[in-house]
Order: C-alpha cells, then sequence, then structure tokens
C-alpha cells in the first residue's frame, strides 16, 4: 500500500484544460487520482473595440491591473496583433498572485506591485491611497466582480474597465461530467468562482443533483468559498494561501483530518 498521503483518492479538477496540468500534477505527486472536467474555455472578448481603444491609449493610463495570467495573455496576443507597444505612462502594474505577476513579467511588463495575498481585496489595500486622482485600466475577464474598481473609485480614481476575454462552459463539459462521475470521487476542487458557477451549469444539463452528493468541496480562496455557499454548497476546506500549492494543501489537511 502506498504511504502518499493522497493515496487512493480521486479528485475532480475543474480548470481549464491548459491550466490544468499544474493542479493534476501536484496531486499525482502526492498519491491521488486527478479526474479532470475542464469546465472553462477561454474565449475572445464579444466585442474588440473596448479592448482595442484601452491598448491604443495605454500610454494614458497610470496602472494596469491584472486579476489572472488569462487576461495577461489575452492583452498581450491583442496588442500583438494590432502591433501596439505594451507601455504604461507611469509605469505602474499590478498582478493578484505570483502567477499572474510570472506570466506580466513573461510578457513583459515590469510588474511593480503584487499583494501579499492573493485576492483581489489586497490588491486594492496594497495600492491604497497611490490610487487617488490616477488614471487606472483593469483588464479582466467579462462578468467578473467590481470588487476592485468600486474601491479604487471610492479613494479617488479613474477606473476604466475592458473585456479581454470571456470563460464559457465547453460543449463537451456535462457528459464528460457524467463519464468522470461514473466512478466515485472523494473531493472536488475549484480556483475560481468561474469554476463554481459552470460546474453547476454542467451538472444541471447532464442532470445531475447539485451539489455532488457526498463530495467536499475545497476552494482556494473566500471569494470561491462565497460563490460555493451561494449555490448551497458549503466548502469543506478552503486553501490559506490562495493559489494552487494552496489548494493542494488544504486537500491534503482534509484527508489528514478525516
Amino acid at each position: 500500500m502506498s504511504s502518499l498521503p493522497l493515496a487512493g483518492r480521486r479528485v475532480l479538477v475543474t480548470r481549464a484544460a491548459h491550466q490544468a496540468g499544474r493542479l493534476s500534477d501536484g496531486l499525482r505527486a502526492l498519491g491521488a487520482e486527478p479526474a479532470e472536467v475542464a469546465v472553462l474555455e477561454i474565449q475572445p472578448p464579444e466585442d474588440y473595440a473596448p479592448l482595442d481603444a484601452a491598448l491604443k491609449n495605454l500610454p494614458t493610463y497610470d496602472w494596469l491591473l491584472f486579476t489572472s495570467a488569462n487576461a495577461v495573455r489575452a492583452l498581450k496576443d491583442r496588442s500583438d496583433t494590432l502591433k501596439i507597444s505594451l507601455d504604461v505612462a507611469g509605469g505602474q502594474v499590478a498582478a493578484v498572485g505570483e502567477s499572474t505577476a510570472a506570466a506580466a513579467r513573461k510578457a513583459g511588463f515590469n510588474v511593480t506591485l503584487v499583494p501579499e495575498s492573493y485576492v483581489a481585496e489586497s490588491l486594492v489595500e496594497a495600492i491604497g491611497n497611490r490610487a487617488n486622482n490616477k488614471k487606472i485600466l483593469l483588464a479582466r475577464a467579462a462578468v467578473a466582480r467590481d470588487v476592485i474598481p468600486n474601491a479604487l473609485r471610492a479613494v479617488g480614481a479613474q477606473v476604466d474597465i475592458v473585456d479581454a476575454y470571456r470563460n464559457v462552459l465547453p460543449e463537451a463539459a456535462p457528459s464528460i461530467l457524467l463519464q468522470v462521475l461514473a466512478t466515485p470521487i472523494d473531493a472536488a476542487t475549484f480556483t475560481s468562482s468561474s469554476s463554481v458557477t459552470h460546474l453547476a451549469q454542467a451538472a444541471r444539463i447532464a442532470g445531475i443533483p447539485w451539489p455532488l452528493h457526498g463530495v467536499p468541496a475545497v476552494s482556494i480562496g473566500p471569494i470561491t468559498s462565497q460563490t460555493l455557499r451561494e449555490l448551497l454548497w458549503e466548502p469543506a476546506a478552503e486553501a490559506a494561501q490562495s493559489d494552487i500549492p494552496g489548494l493542494i494543501a488544504a486537500v491534503q489537511k482534509l484527508f489528514a483530518a478525516a
């Protein structure tokens, strides 16, 4: 019998297909069997015009804010297509989390701020009074929460929001979910609010009762936990650090306490 802490555990991974590897590999290294159901697919915004206008006016902004690596990639890809330089007038670029910061640096940005806690509210707190009378561009997913822009406007910032990409439910997700759940799973992991809402949508389409009966949910952070609760699934565990290693540690801790 394996001595690995997650040996024999089957864990649902709901990340987009191009991002699932790090979580799945980390779980596998601890003995778990990752059961991947990609419930997120990254697609372009419905209308490129607002993003294009923001990119053309990027030198007029004091701050550029990223809340996901997907937003970084979307901005970089579009700027390459338009042959627009990614220069921010104030030279201030902030990213939520080291993964997002790493993606921004790889794209050529000089990241000047990464909050200690990898949640949106910490980014607002970290910028603080430096946002007063500043012009800020927030590139994000369509239909994202308004915590950041509302808080920054409250301290006197001018915030422009552009949809850099959309998160959509892959067409095959409901049928793949049915196949995966034909074998019992021991836990379900969630890396964003979108992963929660999209799994709920996939379950509804597939005729699967929600929440998944007898399956503990493990959340990457407080916002994702809040979304789980709103959809009537109380998280069994939440990552102490809102990143992939933190989520894996939360899964390990959940079963260590069982």
